[in-house]
């Protein structure tokens, strides 16, 4: 029996050793491997009887399993779309049968670090053909309260569809000092322009013109002014509306804005300090600050000086790059310097990671022994964020591969020794019956 036991585990001694040559093979194999996650594989030991009269030998069993949690270091690369996940986590992907493919039906995967380019459609894959998948923006760049628990709010990410952009321009600000010697009497009616570029819905430039008129009293100071607003989006330019402004000349307040009235087409709102005019492509809102504040119009003793006038919007422009920042936000950069918010890519996890189930490609999918997917924003709860242009290297260390192969041959050797010498026993008890 104790003979017998012996021969059992020694076999099995080599089956658990040639396990462990495999999952060591494979990470040599893969220690260039970006994303690779290395295999190891853990033994057990089998209990038989143990009696000191009768010891039998149980053996061993082997388990093999790869370490997911496990982080490579991240690689820096001049691809912008080269995406890591600088600790726990991974990015969802799909198939080439998923792009076209309903949420529900699609084969949802997930990976801890690529090497995306768009293809010939815009989609952004790997060499290996896997597409990213991530939450689309709207319009103004928000993401809608997507599903976390599944992939049903996750689209293929598609940078073809955003080629060329333009944002019409909904808000110009206004920070202008009007020349306080201007409303004196004597002074001569001067009116200053000032030119205000905005784009419309077609990203096409147009130019507002406000034209600043000085109330010149007949004696002392009036510090009121009077404003026509020209649209030049019309041939001729139009008139869209007119303000009635007043200034403080004594007190705290002095040479801020005290009162300031809008008429023909245009609004005034003193609590928030917007004038709103209407374009052809909508209501635009012109801020020239709320009566007493300092910021906006002034009237001061200086010349005429548009010391800050801004607006938002952007004219047609040319997509040059995308890049994802930390937080998995993935914007668009246009030849014009405007940026657009199009996706968001976030991060898988389950609570055993390391249950996930290996797949071609370094990519993994969700196992019973995982547990359920949730995916966080990029950088919260316990992922890491997201890294662009960054690559994750293979967590292989060829010098410890290279240590457990000469421990693994050795073991392999000492049993295939127990197999020959129990051989050789047995042959000694087969020859005592001759």
């Amino acid at each position: 029996m104790t003979i017998s036991s012996s021969l059992n585990a020694a076999v099995m001694g080599l089956g658990t050793n040639a396990m462990r040559l495999g999952t060591i093979s494979d990470n040599i194999a893969n220690s260039a491997t970006n994303g690779y996650k290395r295999s190891f594989t853990e033994f057990s030991s089998m209990v038989l009887d143990q009696r000191q009269t009768a010891f039998s030998a149980g053996g061993v069993r082997a388990h093999a399993f790869k370490d997911i949690a496990a982080t490579g270091s991240l690689i820096s690369t001049g691809n912008s779309t080269d995406l890591a996940i600088a600790g726990r986590g991974m990015m969802p992907v799909t198939n080439s049968a998923g792009i076209d493919a309903l949420a529900g039906e699609r084969d949802l995967m997930l990976l801890p670090t690529g090497s995306f380019t768009p293809d010939q459609n815009g989609h952004l894959r790997t060499q290996s053909g896997l597409f990213l998948l991530g939450w689309p923006a709207d319009e103004t760049g928000q993401i809608a309260n997507p599903s976390r628990t599944s992939g049903a709010s996750l689209e293929p990410v598609n940078v073809a569809t955003f080629q060329f952009a333009a944002e019409p321009t909904t808000a110009i600000e206004l920070g202008i000092n009007l020349p306080a010697d201007a409303t004196r009497a004597g002074a001569p009616a001067n009116s200053y322009d000032l030119p205000v570029e905005y784009f419309d819905d077609l990203g096409r430039s147009n130019v507002l013109t406000m034209a600043f008129s000085p109330v010149v009293p007949a004696t002392g100071s009036s510090n009121q002014w009077q404003v026509e607003i020209f649209d030049s989006a019309g041939d001729p330019a139009v008139s869209i509306g007119t303000l009635d402004l007043t200034f403080a000349d004594t007190g705290a307040d002095a040479g801020r804005l005290s009162a300031a009235n809008a008429t023909n087409g245009a609004t005034y709102d003193a609590a928030t300090g917007l004038v709103t005019i209407n374009l052809a492509n909508g209501p635009v809102t012109v801020a020239i600050g709320a009566p007493g504040e300092p910021s906006g119009l002034s009237q001061l003793a200086a010349p005429f000086s548009p010391t800050a006038v801004s607006k938002d919007g952007a004219p047609i422009s040319d997509l040059q790059a995308v890049e994802v920042d930390e937080q998995g936000v993935l914007h668009a950069i246009y030849d014009t310097g405007f940026r657009r918010t199009l996706y968001q890519i976030p991060v898988g996890d389950t609570p055993n990671i390391n249950a996930l189930e290996a797949l071609d490609n370094q990519a993994y999918a969700v196992s019973a022994a995982s547990g359920d997917l949730f995916l966080w924003d990029a950088g919260t709860g316990p992922v890491g964020a997201m890294s662009g242009y960054s690559l994750m290297a293979s967590t292989t260390d060829v010098a410890s591969e290279l240590t457990d192969l000469i421990e693994t041959q050795r073991a392999y050797s000492s049993n295939a020794k127990i197999v020959q010498t129990v051989d050789e026993m047995l042959q000694e008890t087969t020859n005592l019956k001759r």
